[in-house]
């Protein structure tokens, strides 16, 4: 079963459904609201490991998600791969604030 507990955390959760799932130009602005949002790596994680075709996840369009896909075929859980990739930016970003601030 997948955890998506997160969801009712983002900052879309009072957004109209509608404005998420858009094309053309109208992608820019619901991909904006996906900007500084808590959840936004929970999201896309779920959008790629799920295979959503459809909508604006984790500031994502459908064409960008099937590219990224494309480009790395081997990865079998985004989850796992983006909570790690964060974890270890926000502790390098807390080392160097610590160097900064000695």
């Amino acid at each position: 079963m997948v955890d998506t507990n997160w969801g009712e955390q983002g900052q879309c959760r009072t957004a109209d459904p509608d404005d998420l799932f858009v094309e053309g130009t109208k992608q820019n602005r619901a991909k904006a609201l996906c900007g500084g949002c808590g959840v936004r790596t929970e999201c896309l994680a779920y959008a790629l490991d799920q295979r959503i075709e459809y909508g604006i996840w984790g500031g994502m369009t459908e064409r960008e998600r099937r590219a990224l896909l494309r480009r790395r075929p081997t990865i079998t859980s985004w989850q796992r791969l983006l909570t790690s990739a964060r974890a270890e930016h926000e502790r390098t970003h807390a080392t160097v604030g610590e160097l900064k601030a000695s």
